[in-house]
């Protein structure tokens, strides 16, 4: 069973100063991959031996998981992968505004914390704020992966990254639960919804040559868009 945080709670909210990817990665010049809500980190320390061209870093907003995943990563002797504790919406943000340029090439969020009622929209994982941070660092060409199990919190998500047109999706149908993986590892969630024959809905998509939007423009554009879905 999922166990949920409240990312809009008042200890949530408290901004952490995240280390400078000099001090995170002994080759801080390889290509970076981040993993939004990395959980306990198993899918990072399978792709971070898969992928040693590659640096990679899990954030997760539960400490006890950040703790576990650190453990096994320290066991394995990684110097390609990092887990840092934090809510996104909060510190990320202003992390990646300082990465050096063309550093980040891919995010992937993997069956985030679903958070179904429309009351609870704001604690999604994926925000304006966010969307637009990630659009700002990634270079074109830079991968955006999302994943779940649920149709309710894809459709939004969809809908959030078509409204800032800084985003071509690779899919024909971008809802097609057959769609493959692009990554040679599954997550754990992922695992669990084939083994227990949920669908899996995949949107792949990668970064255009469009500016962002303006942060409001982005948050107008979004709501007109989600007052057309029915979540």
């Amino acid at each position: 069973m999922r166990q949920h945080v409240n990312p809009l709670s008042r200890f949530f909210q408290i901004p952490r100063e995240l280390p400078a990817l000099e001090s995170l990665f002994s080759r801080p010049d390889l290509p970076l991959h981040v993993d939004i809500g990395s959980a306990g980190g198993k899918f990072l320390l399978e792709m971070a031996v898969l992928s040693p061209e590659w640096n990679h870093l899990g954030v997760e907003i539960r400490s006890p998981l950040v703790k576990s995943a650190q453990t096994e990563m320290e066991k394995l002797a990684l110097k390609n992968l990092q887990f840092l504790f934090c809510n996104v919406n909060v510190s990320l943000v202003d992390w990646l505004e300082f990465i050096s340029a063309n550093r980040l090439r891919r995010v992937s969020i993997q069956f985030p914390d679903p958070w179904f009622k429309r009351r609870h929209r704001k604690r999604r994982v994926l925000q304006p704020l966010l969307l637009n941070a990630i659009a700002k660092a990634l270079p074109v060409g830079g991968d955006l992966f999302i994943q779940s199990d649920q149709m309710t919190i894809i459709q939004p998500m969809f809908s959030l990254v078509a409204s800032s047109q800084c985003f071509d999706c690779l899919s024909i149908d971008p809802f097609n639960s057959i769609q493959q993986n692009p990554y040679p590892v599954k997550s754990e969630r992922e695992i669990y919804a084939f083994r227990n024959g949920l669908p899996i809905y995949r949107l792949l998509f990668k970064r255009n040559n469009n500016p962002p939007l303006e942060l409001s423009v982005l948050e107008e554009q979004w709501n007109k868009n989600k007052d057309l879905m029915k979540e």
